[in-house]
């Protein structure tokens, strides 16, 4: 038992069960935990097992007492502290809102008398702990909790205890604690005594935060943040802000005093002088002042600090550098409703990843967000709704300054442009995917008719660069060389990417050539082309950009990097500075299984080492009105549809059309399948779609038949009674970026017509699942603002309306035993059920309950609620899903982050 949380489970059973993981700091890991005997959920903090080795399990519980009985209305209270299997841990209350470091980075300033009150108020907190004899240490706005508008000051005295009960050995084996922003001068200096007045020069340069929206010493390492601190050279927020009033820059000032000893005498000290008008302090910021030590003097004392600090007397263990560079890799599992969906960008200086992701619950059903390495949390990217999930939805294009960003609506939709940090949005071109920005302000893009063309990125003028020969399918993923002069583009001789060429194009003469096999081309700043391979490789030569050849071998230098499944070029990302963030794994290209995940989250395979291949999308399965067969989609750009027999039998084909054949669903008598079938228009290079709904017998003999040929038909459900056929339509305006997803049904042999069962035009009504008894039509809606479940009798719709969740809803299917209806939430990826009671003519729904979790970059899950990611057995008590198929290395899939990429190139290509 390895895994972290199965061990913390097994250890505190009879006290603790561990839900979910909530992020990850300096000190400790945060877990989201039920207090089984007090039947409230907790936050159960686990300290780094590095950290823990130094402290030692005794002392750190014996230092952690001190902090227990403090009692305040702003400080978070410590419930319990222990060992337990070699881990050491705490737990304090679990509190539902955002950390002050949210706000400010969603807002940047704070108002002034909000940011006034969040200070005064950890003032306060701070000035309890203190004349209790104990300082905090570790003052940071992500350590204060916003909880209905009131702060509280979380992990009081965990810094001190660490501190006390590592002692010497932390500075020993470099670690420390405290962030750098936020450090005190004797704390930079490694003093190993702090006393009440660090803990009020953290809060001021929080309060300085909340005001000017940065701290108040800046830098691009942190030496250069601790010696800017060290030296203490005098900011002021007023001159940043005017609305700032004179007493708080003063009180401001005089609490990031670089000695102790010029600062207040305690945190209540600084309150005062924040409501005090008339509080001064010093000469006005940028004055010389008599009493100023000479120049030599200061020079000097901040001389010996900054050597005290490089030359290791601080214990942080970010201030030693490493004599020399070497790569490093780190896994970047996302939060709960912040998972990539599609394509990954970094910023030009590799410090965050721009990505496709869900719309979170909103009345959008994806969007871009944006993760800053430096932050436990992503943040979605205002104005982006609608942007194209899926790894096929093309590349996003971020500006060489790092502060705006131009993607798709749709493949091919409006091209738009948005402010990173939220503004006013442009849409420069009607219909375009994939984006890219040069150095020299264009915009790259493929065009709705498959070749290149730019537009400048403030507005203006299309410019065509490239035209479709004979045998290409499309151009994509266009990457402007440095100067201007040329660009680089992927050519796509096949849908699915199998047979992808690098190209040239010298932008003066229009000259372009094949560079090599491979997809998604990239130059980087160290000298080398990157590109990928149909069967996940990513390669890297020498490349001369004059010359516009590879200059030497290209080989290998990353492996199992996940592949779209339409495009066949794989997803990756590499930032001017040598940032390298990558998806590894194949979750939808050929490693899925089939499990059975029990009502708390447990999963065990169906058929153990039997796997199938999945896709980027749609693919769908449903098990049969018996529970014998299970009906599914596997492939790549030519899906079809699959029988497996349960739960160990042999798999047979159904479908052989040469388009998609996905979204299977049963005839009620068991014998056939209903299913979507695509076919491409004849000469279109894009491969426009259209679609429509077919049968077939499920032993796949005799020839499909024909339901319906909506254009844009994307599932059907057939009645209990075999009467109505329900269909979803798919459908995209792309002039107005407007959904037009419905749902309608009709009687196959009766009907020439489909009527709307649920159809407003302006949102998406999708997912329709008819009760057993055939009396309930259940769907999902984002009519409200955010997707939620819907249930309207059948097939009599207008006769009622009720609103089933009230948190996210989406997938509704029906358990068999007529009490129970399960769903999904697309944003926090929990799997729920609601009980309900029904009348003839009502239908009442309790509250939901929560079961599990679908793991993260796992187990197939889009939280789009437009494709069959799940089934219900029989039973009630399982749930047929997919899971990423893990051999004993255990690997799933996941962003890769490698700093220093660079190096490692170097040294790939050199051996």
């Amino acid at each position: 038992m390895s895994d972290p949380v199965d061990r913390l489970n097994a250890a505190l059973e009879d006290r603790y069960r561990i839900e979910r993981k909530l992020g990850e700091g300096g000190m400790a890991t945060v877990y989201l935990a039920e207090d089984l005997r007090h039947k409230r959920p907790v936050a159960l903090k686990v300290l780094k097992p590095e950290l823990a080795a130094v402290v030692g399990g005794e002392r750190f519980l014996a230092e952690i007492e001190t902090t227990a009985n403090l009692q305040h209305p702003h400080i978070l209270p410590l419930f319990d502290s222990g060992e337990a299997d070699g881990f050491l841990f705490y737990v304090m209350p679990y509190v539902e809102g955002e950390t002050l470091q949210e706000r400010i980075e969603r807002e940047k300033q704070l108002p002034v008398d909000e940011a006034l009150g969040i200070a005064t108020a950890v003032a306060n907190a701070l000035q309890t702990a203190h004349d209790a004899g104990v300082v905090h240490r570790d003052i940071k706005p992500a350590n204060i909790l916003l909880s209905r508008g009131e702060p509280l000051v979380a992990d009081f005295g965990i810094a001190l205890a660490v501190g006390a009960a590592g002692g010497s050995r932390l500075t020993e084996t470099g670690l420390s604690v405290g962030t750098p922003f936020y450090m005190s001068p004797e704390q930079a200096t490694g003093d190993q005594v702090l006393g009440p007045a660090t803990d009020t020069y953290a809060l001021a340069c929080v309060l300085y935060e909340m005001l000017v929206g940065e701290p108040p010493y800046l830098g691009n390492t942190a030496q250069a943040v601790l010696g800017k601190i060290i030296q203490g050279t005098p900011v002021s927020a007023t001159t940043v802000r005017r609305s700032v009033p004179a007493n708080v820059d003063a009180a401001i000032r005089k609490s990031l005093e670089r000695l102790p000893a010029d600062r207040f005498t305690g945190a209540q000290e600084f309150a005062k002088a924040l409501a005090d008008p008339t509080f001064r302090h010093g000469e006005q910021p940028g004055v010389e002042v008599g009493g100023v030590a000479p120049t030599w003097k200061r020079a000097g004392v901040a001389g010996w600090a900054l050597a005290a600090v490089f030359a290791g007397v601080s214990g942080w263990a970010l201030l030693q550098p490493d004599p020399v560079v070497t790569p490093a890799r780190f896994e970047s599992p996302f939060r709960a409703g912040q998972q990539p969906l599609g394509p990954i960008e970094l910023t030009p200086d590799g410090s965050a990843l721009v990505y496709v992701g869900g719309g979170g619950g909103g009345s959008q059903l994806s969007q871009l967000w944006i993760r800053s390495w430096g932050d436990l949390d992503a943040r979605p990217i205002p104005g982006t709704d609608q942007a194209r999930p899926g790894l096929d939805g093309g590349q996003i294009g971020i500006s060489p300054d790092g502060r705006e960003v131009a993607f798709a609506i749709g493949s091919p939709g409006p091209l738009r442009v948005v402010p990173i940090a939220g503004g006013p949005s442009r849409t420069l071109v009607g219909s375009a995917f994939n984006a890219s920005w040069s150095d020299d302000g264009w915009i790259y893009f493929s065009a709705g008719t498959g070749g290149i063309s730019r537009v400048p990125a403030n507005g203006g003028e299309v410019e065509r660069l490239t035209e479709l020969a004979a045998g290409e399918f499309a151009h994509i993923h266009a990457h402007p060389l440095p100067g201007g002069e040329a660009i680089l583009f992927q050519v796509l001789r096949a849908g699915d990417g199998s047979d992808s060429e690098t190209w040239s194009l010298d932008l003066a003469s229009g000259e372009r050539r094949v560079v090599t096999p491979g997809s998604r081309p990239r130059y980087t700043t160290s000298g080398h082309l990157l590109f990928g391979t149909a069967d996940g490789r990513l390669m890297a030569g020498p490349f001369d950009p004059d010359r516009l050849e590879i200059t030497g071998d290209a080989l290998p230098v990353v492996e199992g990097v996940l592949t779209s499944a339409l495009r066949g070029d794989v997803a990756w990302s590499v930032s001017a500075n040598g940032t390298l963030a990558y998806w590894s794994g194949q979750p939808g290209g050929g490693g899925f299984e089939f499990v059975w995940v029990s009502r708390s989250g447990q999963a065990i395979p169906i058929d153990p080492g039997e796997t199938f291949e999945g896709n980027s999308g749609n693919f769908g399965m449903r098990l049969s009105p018996d529970g014998s067969r299970l009906a599914f989609s596997q492939g790549q750009d030519n899906t079809d549809i699959w029988v497996k027999v349960m739960p160990d039998g042999p798999i047979s084909r159904v479908t052989f059309g040469e388009g998609r054949e996905m979204l299977p669903s049963w005839n009620p008598d068991g014998r056939s399948i209903t299913f979507r079938s695509e076919r491409t228009v004849e000469g279109d290079s894009l491969g426009v779609i259209l679609g429509g709904l077919w049968t077939r017998p499920a032993d796949g003999t005799g020839e499909a038949e024909l339901l319906f040929d909506g254009f844009d038909a994307a599932k059907g459900v057939w009645s209990p009674d075999g009467e109505w056929l329900v269909i979803r339509r798919a459908g995209f305006d792309v002039a107005s970026a407007e959904a037009a997803r419905d749902i309608l049904a009709l009687r196959p042999g009766i009907d020439s017509v489909a009527v709307p069962l649920a159809a407003t035009g302006a949102f998406w009504e999708q997912a329709p699942a008819i009760s057993r008894d055939g009396r309930w039509l259940a769907y999902s809606s984002n009519e409200t603002g955010r997707h939620e479940i819907f249930v309207r009798p059948f097939p009599d719709v207008d006769s009622g309306k009720w609103q089933v969740t009230s948190n996210g809803g989406v997938n509704p299917v029906w358990a068999h035993n007529g009490r129970e209806l399960f769903f999904a939430n697309p944003g926090s990826r929990e799997m729920s059920v609601v009980e309900f009671t029904a009348t003839t003519t009502t239908f009442g729904a309790g509250p939901a309950t929560r079961l599990f979790t679908i793991p993260s970059g796992e187990f197939r899950f889009t939280g789009l609620g437009n494709d069959d990611f799940y089934d219900v057995a029989l039973d009630d008590e399982r749930f047929l899903m997919a899971r990423a198929y893990r051999e004993e290395s255990g690997a799933t899939s996941m962003v890769i982050l490698v700093q220093n990429f660079f190096e490692e190139l170097k040294v790939r290509l050199q051996d």
